[in-house]
C-alpha cells in the first residue's frame, strides 16, 4: 500500500506544478502617467486659473482659523473650557465631545448669516451672474455684519490706533484686517465674563466643604474630593447645560 501511495503523491506534486503560470506569463497592467510642467502660459486665462487655485488652496488651509476667529466659536469653547474648570473634572466630558457640541452651535447661531452668504454671493457665483471679487464683497459683508454687533467700541479703536488709521467715520472705512482680532479680543473677554459667572457658586461649594473639613480636623482628606459630589449635584438640579446653551446662545446680538 505505501509503494502504491507513493507514486501518486509524486504525480500529483508535479500535475500541480505543472498548472501554476510560469514566471514570463505574467499579467501587466499599464500604470499611469502623471508629471508636474512649470510652463509658460498660453493666455492670460490660463494664468487666473492657475492663482484662483493656489488662493482656494490657501483659503482651505486656513479655513480652521477662520472657522474659529470670525464666529461664535471662541466664546462657546472658552466657556466650556471654564465650565470643566469649575467642576473639577478633568477628563468628563472628552474634549473631543466639547469640541462637537460647540461646533454644532456655532452652526446654529451662524446659521443666518451663512443663509444670507449662500444666497447672496454663492449661488449667484455658482450661476455666472457676478465676478469673483463681487461674490467675496457680497459675502464678506453679512460676516462683518455679525461681527460687528458683537465687538467691543474700545477693542475696535484699539487696533485702529495700532493699524496707524485715521478715524472712520463709519463701519465700511474700517477693514477686515483690522475687525477681525478685535473681534477675538472681544469675544475672549465675553468668554472670561460668563467663565466668572461659572466659577463663583462652584468656588463657593468648595470654601464651604473645606471649612467644614478644616473644623473637623480632616487636614490630608483633599477637600476638592468631597466637594465633587455635590457640585455635579448642584450642576444637575439647576439644569446646567440648559442654562449654559442658553445664556451663551443669548449673549449672541
Amino acid at each position: 500500500m505505501r509503494k502504491l501511495a507513493l507514486p501518486l503523491i509524486f504525480i500529483l506534486l508535479v500535475s500541480i506544478g505543472n498548472a501554476q503560470p510560469s514566471s514570463t506569463d505574467k499579467i501587466t497592467f499599464p500604470v499611469p502617467k502623471i508629471t508636474v510642467e512649470v510652463g509658460k502660459a498660453q493666455n492670460s486665462g490660463d494664468l487666473a486659473v492657475t492663482l484662483q487655485i493656489l488662493l482656494l488652496m490657501t483659503i482651505l488651509s486656513l479655513a480652521p482659523a477662520i472657522i474659529i476667529l470670525t464666529t461664535s466659536f471662541t466664546r462657546i469653547i472658552v466657556v466650556f473650557h471654564f465650565l470643566k474648570q469649575a467642576l473639577g473634572v478633568q477628563q468628563m466630558p472628552p474634549s473631543q465631545v466639547l469640541v462637537g457640541l460647540a461646533l454644532f452651535l456655532t452652526f446654529f447661531i451662524m446659521s443666518p448669516v451663512w443663509d444670507k452668504i449662500n444666497k447672496d454671493a454663492l449661488q449667484p457665483y455658482l450661476r455666472n451672474e457676478i465676478t469673483q471679487a463681487e461674490a467675496y464683497e457680497k459675502a464678506i459683508e453679512p460676516l462683518r455684519e455679525f461681527m460687528f454687533k458683537q465687538v467691543r467700541e474700545d477693542d475696535l479703536a484699539l487696533f485702529v490706533s495700532l493699524a496707524k488709521l485715521p478715524k472712520p467715520n463709519n463701519r465700511n472705512e474700517i477693514p477686515t484686517y483690522v475687525l477681525i482680532p478685535a473681534f477675538a479680543i472681544s469675544e475672549l473677554k465675553i468668554a472670561f465674563q460668563i467663565g466668572f459667572l461659572i466659577y463663583v457658586p462652584f468656588l463657593m461649594i468648595d470654601l464651604i466643604v473645606a471649612s467644614v473639613l478644616m473644623s473637623m480636623g480632616m487636614i490630608m482628606l483633599p477637600p476638592v474630593m468631597i466637594s465633587l459630589p455635590f457640585k455635579i449635584l448642584l450642576f444637575i438640579l439647576i439644569d446646567g447645560w440648559h442654562l449654559v446653551v442658553q445664556s451663551l446662545i443669548q449673549s449672541f446680538h
